[in-house]
């Protein structure tokens, strides 16, 4: 079964770091978005993958040829993003001979029962109870736990159960008629393709699609869910840097759970809790909380907490939050 992870997006609502850096590679507790989903999906025996690029693509395609050089990796290039559907499209040629297909978007960390959905003899969605569920994909459910409706974005939402952007889908030639279809009678929702209003097509042609409830789901759009997500992923065990291995340095307090990356220079200062800070990072006379610190970031006399800074940037002397973008330097002094 080959997997596709549309990674296209420009990622707007992270800006200022999505300028240079996309949003899967964004990290969060110890490393890159994407690599939490690719891990999974490479635990339950998926090696074959199809990455649909756009933005930043190349910076994308080098991290995952180098990082996981083991795996079948093919990259297609969405030229024109219009759409986690178009996003499909995109990557037909990939995907027309298999009978099935796994979807994972590419800035989703989830916490699933994977193996269920790959043997579900159905079509199979991750779905998740939300407060507003007119900002996502919805579906309506019966007492079988079937899908019968799905949309997008609905105005009047008749189901709280989001579509969190996991899917395992049974008869692939069927998805990719009906997303031609779509796309030869311009029928879009909310400007553009949905990958939502596809499945409803193949629903209404008969096709059946189970849902299964995830247990967590965080969708790392937005800089306060980066900074959730983080934390309860830096409490889980595996993921904060062991505090009897983190190397010896000179005057600095660690209140875990923090990750610390390699070759870091920290004296004089209290990192924790809920940090993650990137490789090469210098920090010297500061106070960092629930942050994320991008590698070869320096920080000199700050006070830090709630804030998001990229790889690169330097600060000096100050006490705030900030959402700071990579190559950023910024004197208070």
């Amino acid at each position: 079964m080959k997997v596709v992870i549309p990674v296209a997006g420009a990622g707007t609502r992270l800006r200022p770091h999505t300028y240079t850096q996309p949003k899967p590679l964004m990290p969060v507790a110890g490393k890159p978005i994407i690599c939490f989903i690719i891990d999974k999906l490479v635990e339950v025996g998926l090696t074959d993958f199809v990455f649909v690029i756009g933005y930043l693509g190349e910076k994308i395609r080098d991290f995952i040829e180098q990082t996981y050089p083991h795996l079948q990796t093919e990259f297609v290039y969405q030229e024109s993003r219009e759409g986690s559907a178009h996003a499909i499209w995109t990557a037909r040629e990939a995907i027309e001979d298999e009978d099935e297909i796994f979807i994972a978007f590419g800035d989703t960390i989830f916490d699933v029962d994977l193996k269920f959905m790959l043997e579900c003899q159905y079509s199979c969605l991750g779905v998740k109870k939300v407060s507003d569920p007119r900002e996502f994909g919805v579906a309506e459910i019966d007492e079988n736990g079937f899908a019968t409706r799905m949309v997008e974005k609905p105005r009047i939402p008749k189901s709280n159960m989001a579509i969190v952007g996991l899917y395992k889908v049974k008869d692939v030639p069927v998805l990719l008629r009906v997303i031609n279809h779509m796309i030869q009678h311009d029928l879009r929702s909310v400007g553009e393709f949905q990958l939502t209003d596809a499945l409803q097509l193949m629903l209404e042609q008969g096709m059946r699609f189970q849902t299964l409830t995830v247990n967590n789901w965080f969708d790392c759009g937005r800089k306060e869910v980066l900074l959730e997500t983080n934390a309860m992923l830096l409490s889980r065990r595996g993921y904060a840097t062991n505090e009897f291995s983190l190397p010896e340095f000179d005057n600095a307090i660690f209140i875990h759970p923090v990750a610390v990356g390699a070759n870091c220079q920290i004296s004089n200062s209290i990192i924790g809790p809920n940090v993650t800070i990137g490789d090469n990072v210098t920090i010297n006379y500061s106070i960092v909380k629930d942050s994320i610190i991008g590698s070869f970031a320096a920080l000199e006399d700050v006070v830090l907490k709630h804030s998001v800074i990229g790889s690169d940037a330097g600060i000096r002397g100050m006490n705030l939050s900030l959402n700071i973008g990579d190559n950023t330097e910024i004197d208070f002094d």
